[in-house]
């Protein structure tokens, strides 16, 4: 079958061209291409030019200028670009062997499955590229999780959060996708149930380059898994039951440090107020982000509604304070949750509420896979 291998990239130019040699070796005699989705920020993309330039076999480059959702996103881009119908998914590190993409292929070509995943916890597998011990009790309690999340849907799938995977594209629903950082596999299960099954492989130690598993990408992955097991409000409320202990403890030093409760509220407010806002932007509401504006009029939207609403609850947080004698700490926790739904409304309506839509003839579709970025071919 034809085979469309997607390489999302983030400065692995080092490992271009050996990634290409050992692909171009692993499927010799097949008709396959690949397909670099770059967001890098260093020389990369010209490294990646000069690589398809001496290919033996199509190698097509999309750089995005502005990347958004991050790895999954650049995925998504590859699946709209790609010319077959099966999609091949691996990392450009070479943590993935190319010398496995075969079995994945004879596998898919049996023809009685949706996606075929390379799975390092399957029997015969090994994680032993992994950095250290904490990655791989990182790795293993957060598969556990997702499965825990979707019992059914991953009930075939020992590897959820794996990047190298095999996809059957007129399986799913690719524009109604909404990645959120690496975990891109998870995103396609969980959305619809498909037929599964695992080809074991050893995830090697990087060629070169460093890893790009990051804290920001943790809490990308809990917030994905948040909004694909409950929706966007969970994973508003992830956010702001952030916010709410963030400001607790805030209010709670500085009383401490003998300041009244009262500046110590507005303290605490102005600083989770600025807080939630980067997260909600980066997080929840990372997919509406495009239609909805400028980032600096969605923070004047949302930190406008929460100082009024700040000024109202903290009045009322006196009150049950001095009139009601409630702990200032615990009054501050129930005002904060009776302003939960009332914030969710406004920021899911009005502070990312997409732009009046431009009259038919001003506007002007652009290709998906090329949508703010430039595709060598």
């Amino acid at each position: 079958m034809d085979l469309s291998i997607i390489v999302p990239t983030f400065n692995e130019g080092p490992n271009v061209d050996e990634l290409l040699a050992r692909i171009g070796a692993a499927l010799d005699g097949r008709v396959f291409e690949v397909i670099f989705v770059d967001d890098s920020d260093d020389d990369t993309p010209a490294i990646i030019a000069a690589a398809a330039a001496r290919s033996p076999f199509p190698v097509r480059l999309i750089h995005r200028d502005e990347p958004t959702a991050g790895l999954g996103g650049a995925v998504v881009a590859g699946f709209q670009a790609a010319s077959s119908r099966w999609c091949l998914v691996m990392d450009g590190d070479l943590q993935h062997p190319p010398e496995d993409i075969p079995r994945l292929v004879e596998r898919a070509e049996r023809g009685d499955v949706d996606v075929v995943v390379a799975s390092r916890y399957a029997s015969g597998g090994t994680s032993s590229g992994l950095a250290d011990a904490t990655r791989t009790a990182v790795s293993r309690a957060s598969t556990a999780l997702t499965k825990a999340m979707f019992p059914r849907k991953l009930a075939g799938c020992s590897d959820p959060m794996t990047g190298f995977f095999l996809l059957d594209r007129d399986a799913v629903d690719v524009d109604a996708l909404r990645p959120r950082g690496f975990k891109i596999l998870l995103e396609v299960l969980a959305r619809r149930q498909l037929r599964i099954d695992e080809v074991p492989f050893d995830f090697a130690e990087r060629f070169a380059g460093s890893s790009k598993a990051t804290f920001t990408q943790g809490v990308r992955f809990l917030t994905q898994l948040a909004m694909l097991r409950f929706g966007r409000m969970s994973a508003f409320a992830l956010v702001g039951g952030f916010g709410a202990i963030a400001n607790l403890v805030i209010m709670w030093g500085l009383i401490r440090l003998d300041l009244d409760y009262v500046p110590a509220a507005i303290v605490a407010s102005v600083i989770t107020i600025i807080t939630n806002f980067l997260l909600l932007e980066y997080l929840v509401f990372a997919d509406m982000r495009s239609e909805s504006g400028r980032m600096a009029t969605r923070f004047l939207k949302s930190f406008t509604f929460n100082g009024l609403e700040a000024i109202v609850r903290i009045p009322v947080l006196s009150i049950l304070v001095e009139g009601a004698h409630i702990p200032a700490v615990l009054a501050a926790a129930l005002t904060l949750v009776a302003a939960f739904v009332l914030r969710f409304m406004f920021h899911a309506l009005v502070v990312y509420a997409p732009r009046r839509a431009k009259r038919a003839a001003g506007e002007r579709a652009t290709e998906p896979a090329a949508a703010g970025g430039r595709t060598l071919e």
